[in-house]
């Protein structure tokens, strides 16, 4: 399962609405298509990400790692992938370092920003 295809949606739309919404129109066009070909490209590592970190984990029993299982940690898992700097610019103008930090460890990018 998927974190678009789990999870509580209590937290979703102040990041959808920053994650979306600032994104330049032409790269926005295509967001739908991105995002479908990066799920499809990054089908396992999702998966366990949602398995160790998402909703009933360990680490989530603890009140960590809250994006897990939101549908809007696969638009940020995409955006930690293509564009991190991007993504950690506009995050800091809108939202708190953690939720950020917590899905960048559990996810393991190639850049982390956040440490």
């Amino acid at each position: 399962m998927l974190p678009t295809e789990a999870g509580s949606r209590g937290t979703s739309g102040t990041h959808q609405e920053t994650l979306l919404f600032d994104v330049d129109r032409a790269k926005h066009d295509g967001c739908a298509q991105r995002l479908e070909a990066f799920a499809e490209q990054h089908r396992e590592r999702l998966e366990e990400l949602l398995r160790a970190y998402g909703p009933g984990s360990a680490p989530a029993a603890h009140g960590r790692y809250m994006l897990v299982g939101q549908p809007e940690s696969l638009i940020i898992c995409e955006q930690m992938e293509t564009a991190p700097f991007l993504l950690r610019s506009r995050w800091k103008r809108e939202l708190e370092d953690v939720l950020l930090n917590d899905l960048e460890f559990a996810w393991g990018p190639r850049t982390r920003l956040g440490r």
